[in-house]
């Protein structure tokens, strides 16, 4: 921990990459806020481990578990707010790094889905003997909350998206394609740099805290350490599986009470970069792909934070975990 403080605190003052620490392909030297497990089970082929925390409530808690799903750029670390929040409330906490992602297993070869990824964390959930959760899924983690509440509805009594991807169909809009590989060749170039610069703009609304250098650390060093290569591959490999399977068409299918939680001035895309300047005016406009979501879904609240960006639950903890333990109570 004192490590990533410090060096964090050091690229500040430098502007530079320079201080990046560099973590191991499953970011061993990295500190998790709670104890990481590991289940071990086999898919495609291959022996994979998913690293997860399960924090139990004190006091025997409320008898209810949630799931939170991390997104792309993101670890089960970084709920490190939200566990705290929901395990005071009695919730029961399990949080996985999905295959492919920080603690967990990057396999050189995966067909990467949705559906597989939903399927290993119902295999988690069954391993943990939970049966019925809440879910709260991130960025990327709100496409993969919506694949599991859509393949596994009777195991979902509440779902909560903050910020999800996926809320347009970039492909069906014209964003052009990149393949695995070129997608594999830019994030061979992920830098502290690039990644503060990015996250500081459409993550925080340019409005940057010395307590986000964490998060910056914990990326840039996975993508810096031995494992650079194969990180990369599987950050391309998601990438691609995010850009070809659209969750935003099935809304409509969603059978659980579904709350929709959007900082209004995120303006995420994928491909965005490479969009036509016309197009990419338009795209990732939050402010009202928040609202068209919420009346594609049946039974959708949709609960808005003026102002802010891609990761509401970091800029403003406090408002943010009142309006979600607020939003669980109404439909516990």
């Amino acid at each position: 921990m004192l490590r990533s403080i410090l060096a964090g605190a050091l690229a500040v003052l430098l502007g530079s990459d320079a201080a990046a620490a560099a973590y191991g392909p499953e970011l061993q030297g990295f500190r998790y806020p709670h104890p990481l497990q590991q289940f071990r089970f086999n898919s495609q082929g291959q022996t994979m481990k998913m690293a997860y925390m399960d924090v139990r409530p004190k006091g025997g808690g409320n008898g209810h578990a949630i799931v939170l799903l991390h997104g792309k750029n993101f670890c089960g670390a970084t709920w490190e707010a939200s566990i705290a929040a929901l395990a005071d409330a009695g919730w029961r906490v399990i949080v996985p790094d999905q295959i492919g992602f920080c603690a967990s297993t990057k396999p050189p070869h995966y067909q990467y889905t949705f559906q597989q990824l939903a399927q290993n964390t119902m295999a988690l959930l069954q391993k943990a003997g939970v049966s019925k959760v809440a879910l709260l899924g991130h960025s990327t983690g709100g496409m993969l909350a919506t694949r599991f509440a859509l393949m596994y509805p009777q195991a979902v009594s509440h779902l909560v998206m903050v910020n999800p991807i996926g809320l347009e169909d970039w492909k069906a809009l014209g964003v052009p394609y990149r393949t695995v590989d070129q997608w594999f060749e830019r994030e061979l170039k992920l830098t502290a740099d690039s990644v503060r610069s990015y996250e500081k703009s459409t993550y925080y609304m340019n409005r940057w805290k010395p307590a986000y250098e964490k998060w910056v650390d914990m990326l840039a060093g996975l993508n810096a350490g031995p494992g650079h290569q194969i990180v990369a591959w599987n950050s391309a490999l998601i990438y691609d599986m995010i850009y070809t399977q659209p969750v935003v068409h099935e809304f409509p299918n969603l059978k659980v009470p579904v709350t929709l939680m959007i900082g209004d001035g995120d303006t995420t895309a994928i491909g965005s970069d490479i969009a036509p300047p016309e197009l990419k005016a338009k795209l990732g406009n939050y402010k009202v792909l928040g609202k068209e979501a919420a009346k594609k879904i049946p039974q959708a609240h949709l609960i808005e934070f003026p102002g802010m960006g891609h990761a509401p639950q970091m800029e403003d903890p406090e408002a943010f975990h009142k309006a979600l333990l607020q939003a669980l109570e109404g439909t516990r």
